[in-house]
């Protein structure tokens, strides 16, 4: 039962489910089970990932989080301005106030969110086998992260892997911001404000690495200081494609669109450029003034209503090409292929999942696991197996032993 003189300030259905949880115990006292806690990060404050149905293994996960009164608001209202920007990172739910135990004595406040699907803190990817590439990958990813906060005028003040959740994105991973608690909006961040954040993302990044090398987790071929050197690297080459002019020559008909598919290639659609003649007139100068992240990922939504992470869209996308130029004349209405292809290819695949195993991969992962299957038995036998002898041998070979939803799926 709700206790009296408790406060939660929220949005959406899940208030009346959180009204009955145990607020009137301390955090650290509530039960939790095991798939949970294998896949809660570190935290410098108490937290618990909860089901808000504990009987049922597929109901809503949210994370909890004990801290004062100030910073549960505070975060709360950072994290509803970033997902309003579309930013990469969690969606609050809501701030809870006014708890007390049964002896009448106050418990801090919490701040309720949604858990991400299909996301793992970097201690759990690292914990198995992990090569060098999936280190630089999540370096990549969380670089992308940081980059793409810093066009929102948003300071993060503490970037680390523990503050970061991970998604399976085709090869790559993609980056999360799951603890805003440190940050801030400002209207335009000063070149200062982003060096900042790069020192202690820099920082941070190998003081995690080397706790892990120490515990023996860390393969010896990765050296943190090296792959935390990865992270500001690869901003810096963002950053300087995104937000620096690019001098192209005048008499190349092709440059400018070159340039912009350049950065279409890394995820951003061009919203706003400025081309200018440069001093001499045999060449132009090429600056982005508006650039907006997911390009791939937008234009899937749009033309075929399937949600999914910028590679996986890119990698779809590339599959639907093919497929239309193969089956279908040039002039053929992208509504009539896009049905087409979902039925023939997308579909064929995700379908072909059994009810037992539903849920361990997120569909669009799923799509590019069985292609990068597809390949890889085409290597091995010497021939293209074809697209249902793919997904059979990748149903019964691979996604048995993958489980990245937190679901538990009975044996």
């Amino acid at each position: 039962m709700p206790m009296s003189g408790l406060r939660i300030k929220g949005l959406g259905e899940e208030i009346a489910t959180l009204a009955n949880l145990p607020w009137d115990k301390p955090l650290e006292g509530w039960p939790e089970d095991e798939v949970l806690t294998s896949m809660r990060g570190i935290s410098r404050h108490v937290v618990r990932l909860i089901r808000s149905n504990p009987s049922k293994s597929n109901s809503q996960i949210f994370a909890v989080k004990e801290t004062v009164p100030e910073f549960a608001n505070r975060e709360y209202s950072l994290l509803r301005d970033l997902n309003q920007k579309t930013a990469p990172c969690v969606e609050p739910v809501a701030v809870i106030e006014g708890r007390v135990d049964s002896e009448g004595n106050e418990l801090p406040s919490a701040l309720v969110t949604k858990y991400l699907p299909y996301s793992l803190p970097y201690r759990v990817i690292l914990s198995g086998a992990v090569t060098p590439t999936e280190i630089l990958n999540m370096a990549n990813a969380l670089a992308l992260l940081l980059v793409r906060l810093h066009l929102l005028g948003f300071w993060w003040g503490d970037c680390s892997l523990s503050n970061t959740l991970f998604r399976r994105d085709a090869n790559d991973f993609a980056a999360y911001l799951v603890d805003a608690e440190t940050g801030e909006f400002q209207k335009t961040l000063s070149n200062g404000q982003r060096e900042h954040d790069l020192e202690l993302a820099q920082f941070n990044v190998a003081a995690e690495l080397e706790d892990l090398a120490l515990a023996g987790v860390l393969s010896k071929e990765i050296n943190p200081v090296r792959a935390a050197d990865g992270v500001i690297r690869r901003y810096r080459r963002l950053w300087k494609m995104l937000k620096e002019p690019q001098i192209l020559d005048a008499s190349d008909r092709q440059a400018v669109e070159r340039a912009m598919r350049s950065l279409q290639d890394l995820g951003f659609a061009v919203e706003e450029v400025e081309v200018t003649t440069a001093g001499d007139k045999g060449s132009i100068k090429f600056q982005p003034k508006l650039v907006a992240a997911r390009y791939h990922a937008n234009r899937l939504a749009e033309l075929m209503g399937l949600q999914a992470e910028e590679l996986q869209a890119k990698r779809l996308l590339a599959s639907y090409d093919r497929y239309k130029a193969r089956e279908f004349a040039p002039a053929t209405p992208h509504a009539v292929v896009v049905k087409q292809w979902l039925a023939d290819v997308f579909k064929r695949v995700v379908n072909q999942v059994p009810e037992e195993l539903k849920g361990r991969v997120e569909p669009a992962q799923l799509f590019h696991e069985v292609l990068e299957n597809r390949w890889y038995l085409g290597e091995k036998l010497g021939r293209d197996v074809g697209l249902d002898f793919a997904t059979a041998d990748y149903i019964e070979k691979v996604l048995p032993y993958r489980m990245d939803s937190g679901v538990v799926i009975k044996k």
